[in-house]
């Protein structure tokens, strides 16, 4: 049985955290002061394990507790650690998968408050980015003094569900009095570039300098028009206030975690804030940081976008792999199995992902998260593969076990990172690369397409970007997660096909070029029978359906 939650103090006296860089959230969670970094300065940093896996299938691979349960397991081995994970989205809570938390013995709790409203931040985020397109659309109303060009505002609106009905829509209907007719459209929260400037931020003042960095349009005339055009920058501080606070919390076995920020990994950058990061290398010896969806994602986009602009180097990686995953892919139709055939053939996924994390110069190590289906036999075959391949592995069930379930893992993870060499982790590219060939080279050496082809209003954009001075920027790619390729269909490690950029947004103040590859959205929809109707609530007032 889980122990009861922890008073939060409790978890904060574990990392010597003091009173007075502490905002309570309640009995069981708390905000961190940020003054608590330069009270840290000069304390050693410690060592960040980045958690990705292989392309995900619809069986799941368990990667948010494997994290959980790898911080669980060094911390058990006596080594001061924390996890650093996202906070999920309402979107996909009450979409396709209910809660984010992670599950069995290896969870972030209070795991309903972190699923729901978690302390403010999602709707912090969600007023922000409305503050300015209110603003924007008062400004034009108002005879428009900075002469926007209404045919080319690039800010939609936002919230924090899947609704398809708000893609595309049409604002300023009905008369003078209620501003100018204009195309526009929503994205859902979490692809919002002020969740991504949250993210990226290292301090109010860097959150203020990209909050004013925002490119919302171009004005009549061409010329790019931002955010701090419209003195936007202040308000929008005033409700990320609190929201750039990282936020405390335990796991099932009262490890410290820290959770915050939720940029999804398809469609942003996929991990939780430089701020929490930062904050668990001051704290602790290992510090283990969840990215999203598989390394093609989450992993990649941290090495090319997150580590360049924060500096924080990973010592080791952690690739989760699943036996029906496996399958799945080796099958080329997802359905999973017990076909080792298929199995062997799968291989080839967890192959090129392994391939990608060495030429970044990261040291790596297998996770194989067991599920109780698995067989002795198709466990020792990802195990030989790897042993194959010259890298260790170990057969994870931190789902049943928690932390003990996850010692094996630990120790490989801790050797690895105790040999490593962070100075020799390096990005794919470097910002004299074209914004084109950026795109070229994720596609070619990450993905494994033959090539790229732009659509043509793609390649305007790229274009006007490169020429308006942000061709240095790195490209973000919004792509499907269950595949290497653009086509979510195309399972295992295709190879001779072409990626098709179909789109691309400037995220200025986040200091990258969002690429659309495929057909890609940016705001998701709800499926015939989402996770939100069999939610509820009992007459004790517990939440139904969540987990």
């Amino acid at each position: 049985m889980t122990a009861p939650l922890t008073v939060i103090r409790e978890i904060a006296d574990k990392l010597g955290i003091c009173e007075e860089f502490l905002e309570y959230y309640g009995k069981y969670t708390a905000k961190l002061r940020l003054e608590l970094l330069q009270d840290r300065a000069a304390a050693p940093a410690g060592k960040l394990i980045l958690v990705t896996a292989i392309s995900p299938t619809a069986h799941g691979e368990g990667k948010t507790v494997v994290s959980i349960g790898l911080a669980q397991a060094l911390e058990q081995s006596g080594r001061r650690a924390i996890a650093t994970l996202r906070e999920p989205s309402l979107g996909p809570v009450f979409g396709l998968k209910g809660g984010a938390t992670g599950g069995g013995r290896s969870q972030v709790l209070p795991s309903d408050m972190i699923n729901l409203h978690f302390n403010g931040d999602f709707h912090a985020v969600t007023a922000a980015h409305n503050l300015l397109a209110a603003m924007i659309d008062a400004h034009i109303h108002h005879n428009n003094a900075l002469r926007i060009d209404v045919d080319n505002i690039f800010w939609p609106r936002t919230m924090d569900m899947n609704d398809r009905a708000l893609r595309h829509i049409i604002v300023g209907l009905g008369g003078k009095a209620n501003g100018v007719p204009r195309e526009t459209g929503f994205v859902i929260t979490a692809a919002s570039e002020v969740m991504a400037i949250l993210a990226l931020a290292n301090c109010r003042a860097d959150l203020r300098r990209r909050l004013g960095e925002i490119v919302i349009g171009f004005d009549l005339d061409g010329r790019v028009l931002r955010a701090g055009d419209l003195e936007a920058t202040g308000s929008m501080m005033v409700l990320l206030n609190e929201a750039i606070m990282p936020n405390l919390v335990q796991t099932t076995e009262h490890t410290p975690a820290l959770v915050h920020a939720g940029p999804f990994a398809n469609i942003a950058h996929g991990t939780s804030s430089v701020l929490c990061q930062r904050m668990g290398l001051q704290l602790a010896e290992y510090v283990v940081n969840e990215t999203g969806f598989g390394a093609d994602l989450g992993a990649e986009k941290y090495l090319d976008i997150v580590m360049p602009s924060a500096g924080l180097k990973p010592s080791a990686a952690v690739l989760i792999a699943t036996v029906r995953a496996l399958i799945a892919h080796g099958t080329r139709r997802g359905e999973a199995g017990t076909d080792s055939a298929a199995l062997r053939a799968g291989l080839a996924n967890l192959s090129r992902h392994l391939e990608n994390l060495r030429r970044a110069g990261l040291p790596v190590v297998v996770a194989v998260n067991r599920f109780s289906g698995d067989s002795e036999l198709h466990l020792r075959l990802v195990r030989d593969f790897c042993h194959v391949a010259g890298v260790e592995s170990a057969v994870v069930e931190a789902f049943d076990k928690g932390g003990e379930g996850a010692r094996e893992l630990a120790e490989q993870v801790v050797s690895a990172a105790e040999s490593a060499c962070p100075d020799q982790v390096r990005p794919l590219y470097g910002p004299e690369l074209s914004l084109e060939k950026k795109v070229e080279a994720v596609a070619t050496k990450v993905y494994g397409a033959s090539g790229v082809y732009f659509e043509t209003d793609a390649r305007k954009k790229i274009r006007k970007f490169a020429e308006n001075g942000f061709g240095h920027l790195p490209v973000c790619i919004a792509k499907t997660a269950y595949s290497f390729s653009d086509d979510p269909k195309l399972l295992g490690a295709p190879a001779g096909w072409t990626l098709t950029v179909t789109d691309a947004h400037l995220a200025a103040g986040a200091g990258f070029i969002v690429v659309v590859a495929g057909n890609m959205l940016l705001m998701p929809g709800l499926g015939k029978s989402p996770q939100a109707v069999r939610m509820g609530v009992d007459d004790g007032g517990g939440i139904l359906g969540l987990a």
